[in-house]
């Protein structure tokens, strides 16, 4: 039997608002902006992918996605789909960086090769669904008031973690940590993430003020381009310090680690150009026993359902950060996670991704387009 090769790619473009705007230190989102990647192979069998890309971050916007998504359609056409490996070089080799629609197309090629293996995801890329994936609900930077309402609303709902982005100055961020422990309570686990918002020089002092509100963790505190900073503020800390923004690849994690910069990764595919080399990084962090954090931007329930497979493959997985498709006002995925109660995520068990857009939504967009 012929191996089966690319016929065709589609690339759509996907605009979703959201139930109310994402604040970050880095910017503002009003509208989940994502490119959505289908590969059509010679067997009739289709592979969906999606990227969600964030300007400050990957410095890629969905115009630039869907430009560079050509000029990897083009070079993919007739390839193996199988052979994920090679077509990852072929990305590599063709344009650097570009991780987020690089992304897209790794998990739509890993959705279809999972389908020819009659394999859901997780069991084709070797894991079991023996892991508890609960996700956190995320408060939005903004106004004290509010941001002390949104958890004690994200408690009412039954979330079990909070997050809350900082990243504005110590004594705007300590109000904040303390309206928002007053409303909550100390019992339930806060993780905080200031996106590279304090400086170098004020950071520890940030955290060490941070220490009696109970923080399971402090997701990048500092600017990425100062990670050599990290190491003397990991030691100093006593809030275990994650690396987000500082780790893209395997390559960023065997830094990290050798720098001793980081207690935990994390992982992002829109950040590791997909499937491949967030395992990759997996892979680092379990030689040196480190946790991880699996978490996105704001892919819908599809690429957050890749991320979940990419979970099951964790031994140590004890943060998963998959709320922000509860933020859109419409979800058009077909199949895919389920959020249950207490924000319980189950994984589907149907082969491949077992996550599809439907023809009437792709059909419907504005943007969309077909290389083969």
């Amino acid at each position: 039997m012929s191996s089966p090769y690319i016929k065709q790619i589609g690339l759509y473009k996907s605009s979703i608002p959201l139930k109310e705007s994402f604040i970050i230190s880095l910017g503002r989102l009003d509208f989940a902006e994502n490119i959505i990647v289908v590969i059509h192979d010679s067997t009739g069998r289709k592979g969906f992918g999606e990227a969600s890309p964030f300007r400050t971050i990957h410095g890629e916007t969905i115009e630039t996605c869907f430009s560079v998504g050509g000029d990897l359609s083009e070079i993919l056409k007739g390839k193996n789909p199988l052979e994920i490996n090679e077509c990852s070089i072929l990305m590599d080799k063709f344009i650097f960086g570009n991780t987020s629609i690089k992304s897209a197309i790794n998990i739509a090629l890993h959705d279809l090769a999972a389908q020819h293996a009659g394999l859901p995801l997780y069991k084709f890329l070797g894991a079991k669904q023996n892991r508890v994936l609960q996700t956190d609900y995320t408060v939005s930077l903004g106004p004290i008031e509010k941001m002390a309402e949104d958890a004690q609303r994200i408690v009412e709902a039954g979330f079990q973690v909070i997050k809350v982005k900082l990243g504005e100055g110590k004594e705007q961020d300590l109000a904040r940590m303390k309206a928002i422990r007053e409303k909550v309570g100390m019992d339930i686990p806060i993780r905080i993430d200031a996106n590279q918002g304090w400086q170098s020089f004020e950071a520890l002092e940030i955290l060490e003020a941070m220490q009696k509100f109970s923080i399971q963790h402090c997701e990048e505190p500092i600017a990425r381009r100062a990670y050599r900073d990290l190491p003397d503020l990991r030691l100093k800390s006593p809030i275990p310090i994650m690396a987000d923004e500082t780790c893209f690849d395997e390559h960023d994690a065997e830094k990290l680690i050798e720098l001793k910069a980081c207690d935990s990764f994390n992982i992002k595919l829109g950040k590791s150009s997909g499937i491949s080399k967030a395992l990759k990084i997996v892979q680092k962090a379990e030689a040196v026993n480190m946790p991880l954090q699996i978490g996105g931007f704001l892919e819908s329930r599809l690429g957050f359902t890749a991320a979940a497979h990419v979970a099951l493959c964790c031994k140590e997985i004890p943060f998963i950060d998959f709320d922000t498709p509860l933020m859109f006002i419409k979800d058009n995925v077909l199949g895919g996670i389920a959020y249950g109660k207490n924000g319980l995520i189950s994984v589907p068990d149907k082969p491949g991704l077992g996550a599809e857009f439907s023809e009437e939504y792709l059909n419907s967009l504005d943007g969309m387009q077909f290389y083969g």
